[in-house]
């Protein structure tokens, strides 16, 4: 087995035996992502030399007999709306495509104390508004499992990076569904932290109110060890939880009996694809068989929540998104007056689905409009997060299908922008709720693409999470862990 091949965990234990060297390790990753990042372009910036100085850093440490955590050495990719000190941070948005922050984002912090060698910045949608990355200023990234097909978005190409073993681990973000959409779609691991649980502080922000940062990972053991390292209180953040942060490795466990688990009626329908439908139902059938209790629990409210989303997150993006003028960085267009000037950087440095967002969410709040549009999407929003805390008094977690159907088509959607925004129907309300989710992978469909099963706990439920993620690992899954490819003739199986 070659080395980028391995988990995180597996690399994990090969380098705390010296087995191999972080060097190594990082070199095996390099040289998978020169193999196939032409092809399925799930980064925007690849940083080789950095990663190369930290592993060779890490080593250094490892032989003088210091004492690392289990994932020093251990690579990852980060999305590029997360903030890294000299390194282009671009929000594959043109009005940012030269951006270096001065400073590092907190969760980047935790990665570079642990000695975590970075591979590089991942592609997305713009300002991480998009389910496919195809809203990326630079390019479309394609999913591992079949080129034609988008990875899901926005943390499209954290996914891809992953799911065809260019990086262990990749961070992604996610507001109303961009880790676990395209985890789903990439047939792996993508967890949404409970609001709060990890700092903001560094994320570039969408809609504040809902962004997350989250890991992608090949296992839920994976998971649990790289949300270990970036969980925990930030005073910098001034939404971050003040709460201890458990060892969510260590704590890992099979035992499911006595969980009680209940499936969202109105989350697996008519509308959705039925072999979707059908993996939901069978992992549903293995839980119970190992000892959980499942089941049924009514969402009533689920049917508005993408309704209110799509006011709530662009009005926050409308407001957020206002700093960016062309003055103070960033790109900026010429013009005769400063007006014209602030109307050309802003119109030539956004793309179009960013654009449509700003206004949404700018007639949303404006006078005469905000009571009967921003107001009630809050309200209703509200109401949501009590339909989650009716179910929680019944079920420890409940559950669902991630996605309706499996990865789409590149370019199906672009010109239906309702259509892409319904691809997030399963998604939303969680975010909207604050409370941690999950999708875990359920098999492959007749189409040989992966489908995905989403669980969600109460607020700092992520130990169940994982718990049950865990569990679903141990069982025999229907399909290979990462897509063959064949890098000797730039494509696919």
């Amino acid at each position: 087995m070659k080395l980028y091949e391995n988990t995180a965990a597996a690399l994990s234990r090969m380098l705390t035996k010296e087995e191999v060297s972080a060097v190594e390790v990082a070199q095996s990753f390099l040289e998978r992502i020169g193999d196939l990042d032409p092809l399925l372009k799930a980064f925007v910036t690849q940083t080789p030399d950095i990663a190369l100085k930290m592993a060779a850093d890490v080593d250094q440490r490892r032989k003088q007999g210091e004492s690392l955590h289990p994932l020093a050495g251990v690579p990852i990719a980060i999305k590029d709306n997360i903030c890294t000190e000299g390194i282009k941070t671009t929000c594959a948005s043109r009005i940012l495509s030269n951006y270096i922050p001065p400073f590092d984002a907190t969760v980047v912090r935790a990665l570079k104390a642990v000695g975590m060698p970075l591979l590089g910045k991942t592609n997305m949608d713009e300002f991480a508004m998009g389910s496919s990355t195809e809203n990326s200023a630079f390019f479309t990234s394609r999913n591992p499992w079949d080129t034609g097909r988008v990875p899901g978005g926005s943390s499209g190409g954290s996914a891809v990076a992953v799911a065809a073993g260019m990086a262990p681990l990749a961070l992604g973000s996610d507001t109303g569904g961009s880790v676990r959409q395209p985890a789903s779609f990439c047939g792996l691991i993508g967890l949404r932290p409970t609001y709060g649980l990890v700092s903001r502080y560094g994320l570039i922000a969408f809609a504040s109110s809902l962004d997350q940062i989250g890991p992608l990972a090949l296992t839920a053991e994976d998971a649990a060890m790289l949300l270990g390292v970036i969980a925990g209180y930030d005073r910098l953040d001034s939404t971050s939880l003040p709460e201890d942060v458990p060892d969510y490795h260590r704590e890992l466990e099979t035992d499911i009996r006595g969980i009680r688990i209940g499936l969202i009626r109105e989350n697996v329908d008519q509308q959705f694809d039925r072999e979707v439908n059908a993996a939901v139902k069978k992992m549903l059938t293995v839980l119970e068989q190992n000892g959980a209790v499942i089941g049924e629990v009514s969402m009533p409210l689920t049917d508005y929540g993408l309704s209110a989303y799509y006011l709530i997150a662009p009005s926050e993006a409308s407001s957020n998104l206002g700093r960016y003028d062309g003055v103070r960085y960033g790109y900026q267009s010429a013009g005769r007056h400063l007006e014209e000037m602030f109307s050309n950087t802003r119109g030539e440095g956004f793309g179009a689905e960013v654009k449509r967002r700003i206004m949404i969410g700018t007639y949303a709040l404006s006078a005469g409009y905000y009571d009967a549009y921003y107001l009630k999407a809050m309200q209703v929003r509200t109401m949501i997060r009590r339909d989650y805390e009716t179910a929680f008094k019944s079920y420890d977690l409940i559950l669902g299908a991630t996605t309706p159907t499996p990865a789409f088509k590149i370019g199906e959607k672009t010109d239906d922008p309702l259509q892409m925004y319904l691809s997030d129907v399963c998604n939303i309300n969680d975010a909207l709720a604050g409370i941690p989710s999950i999708s875990v992978p359920t098999g492959l469909h007749s189409s040989g693409l992966p489908m995905g099963m989403q669980i969600s706990a109460p607020p700092s439920g992520e130990k169940l999470l994982l718990k049950v993620a865990y569990f679903l690992d141990g069982q025999s899954r229907a399909f290979p862990q990462r897509p063959q490819l064949k890098t000797s003739e730039g494509g696919c199986n």
